[in-house]
């Protein structure tokens, strides 16, 4: 059975007027949050249900916002101490550390994660999670980013991405990585699909035996 963890969610910081936080966040920053609201409960359990979270080893969220993912994650059992979270603004980071600290929070860019992991840039991770906005990217940059980070899953890993794009919002690249996707949420606003990328494994063993 999998044990359900709160990471030390303190009382006294408890969700309540995060969406007209989220919200404001969003008038300063539309590009860099991507979002009028945080995600829904539902589709943020979708998300988590697609991660590849039942593999060993640790879990990379990137632009967790307030935080409703990463609860999410602790609601399906995964071990705070296995949560690494970046987040780039740095009031969102802060209410994060004291929310969840025993989570491994660190403010800092995630489209730059050799800078933003430090010592820990060679880590593998079991699952990426990805909420930060790509859309702003032209397509083939936004491959470029997608390789990086397929690079740094562990073998069978997978990232999940949400985007409100009725189509892949980074398009596959074979011997690269693939991509699927779950049914829309319609509890979301918008309603939206959580992108599932995975190395393209198939084709590279293809491309080797050849």
């Amino acid at each position: 059975m999998r044990m359900r963890h709160d990471g030390n969610l303190k009382a006294a910081d408890k969700p309540s007027n995060d969406w007209a936080r989220f919200l404001a966040t969003w008038v300063r920053h539309p590009l860099k949050l991507g979002a009028v609201a945080p995600s829904s409960r539902s589709y943020c359990a979708t998300m988590v249900s697609a991660a590849t979270t039942e593999l060993d080893g640790p879990i990379l969220e990137l632009g967790p916002g307030l935080g409703v993912v990463t609860r999410a994650l602790l609601e399906a059992g995964v071990a705070p101490e296995r949560i690494t979270s970046i987040e780039y603004d740095k009031n969102f980071a802060r209410t994060l550390k004291n929310r969840y600290p025993r989570v491994n929070v660190i403010q800092g860019d995630g489209f730059d994660l050799d800078t933003t992991l430090g010592d820990q840039r060679d880590t593998r991770f079991a699952a990426i999670l990805l909420a930060i906005p790509t859309l702003s990217f032209p397509q083939e940059k936004r491959q470029s980013i997608m390789a990086d980070y397929i690079s740094r899953l562990l073998p069978g890993g997978n990232l999940t991405q949400l985007s409100y794009s009725p189509t892949p919002p980074i398009k596959p690249v074979p011997g690269a990585f693939g991509v699927t996707s779950s049914r829309i949420v319609w509890d979301n606003i918008p309603p939206a699909r959580v992108w599932i990328y995975s190395a393209d494994t198939a084709r590279t063993a293809t491309r080797r035996a050849a």
